[in-house]
């Protein structure tokens, strides 16, 4: 009995000595990501069948009244990469100054992309800020140097972001997410939030996950003195629209824009975009009240 327990006990010992194995997440099938890689001149993000890129403008300094708004919270430029019908598509959205709109998007056009919107996400910003979403068909590795061509008329930084400064003020994230009903990320003094929609979206015949925007997205930052400033879009059907913007203004949050981000979508969605700034439990509770209209 003696031995058995010692025996017991040295595996016990062994096992919880043994170091943890992480395996990474295998590349999408279908998807040269080697070749998206070296195109872009980094690597991204695997989401499942989705191959993810990051491009935050750290280069720009964007101020929404007294809130100096961090490149994570709204103004992040991305290029989601999936396998299609033996070829690829890329679906993303571009933070551009003014000056910087129409140069991309002709770079855009000479390489086949698609534009699907552009438009505002924020409101009463400085220096003004526009949003392109755009959509490419064809080889991943082409389209890779395309979107690379057409983010370089731009000042986008293309490389590593650099470490952020510690926040002396940071998000109260285990409050408002205690209050809002969602677990989400914090990053870069940024806590991301999410709730996918229940129906399959497609795109020119292609289905979306919500890793390609087709999720509600809510973020929050620090707005300093124990306040919060909260963005993002409610991915809509069209009889929510009017019942999310009545939630929102109910609870004293300005809606910014409502509008498409793509073309011959199924099905017919809207997105609306939001700015709200005061004490977190109140945001969290008005964005709380909007994601009730939505259907889950």
């Amino acid at each position: 009995m003696t031995r058995l327990i010692l025996a017991a006990l040295l595996v016990s010992y062994v096992g919880g000595a043994a170091p943890m194995q992480t395996t990474p997440p295998k590349p999408p099938a279908g998807l040269d990501v080697a070749a998206i890689d070296k195109a872009i001149g980094k690597s991204g993000q695997v989401l499942g069948d989705v191959y993810k890129f990051s491009f935050p403008r750290t280069d720009l300094s964007v101020m929404v009244g007294a809130v100096k708004v961090k490149a994570g919270f709204a103004l992040g430029s991305w290029a989601a990469f999936k396998a299609a019908s033996g070829a690829a598509v890329v679906h993303g959205d571009l933070v551009l100054l003014d000056a910087e709109l129409n140069p991309v998007i002709s770079a855009l056009q000479q390489h086949d992309f698609q534009i699907t919107a552009v438009h505002n996400h924020l409101i009463n910003e400085t220096p003004h800020v526009m949003y392109v979403h755009y959509w490419g068909h064809g080889a991943a590795a082409t389209l890779a140097q395309g979107l690379k061509d057409a983010l370089g008329h731009s000042k986008t930084p293309m490389g590593p972001p650099a470490a952020p400064a510690a926040a002396a003020d940071d998000v109260p994230a285990d409050r408002i997410q205690q209050a809002i009903g969602l677990k989400g990320a914090v990053s870069n003094g940024v806590l991301a939030l999410s709730q996918p929609r229940p129906e399959s979206i497609e795109m020119m015949g292609v289905t979306l996950p919500p890793s390609m925007g087709m999720a509600t997205a809510i973020n929050f930052q620090s707005a300093g003195a124990g306040k919060v400033a909260a963005t993002g879009d409610f991915v809509m059907i069209a009889d929510e629209v009017n019942r999310v913007a009545r939630a929102l203004r109910q609870h004293g949050i300005a809606i910014a824009a409502l509008h498409n981000h793509m073309l011959h979508g199924s099905p017919d969605l809207y997105f609306m975009h939001f700015w709200g700034e005061g004490d977190p439990d109140t945001v969290a509770a008005g964005l709380k009240a909007a994601l009730a209209e939505l259907k889950k």
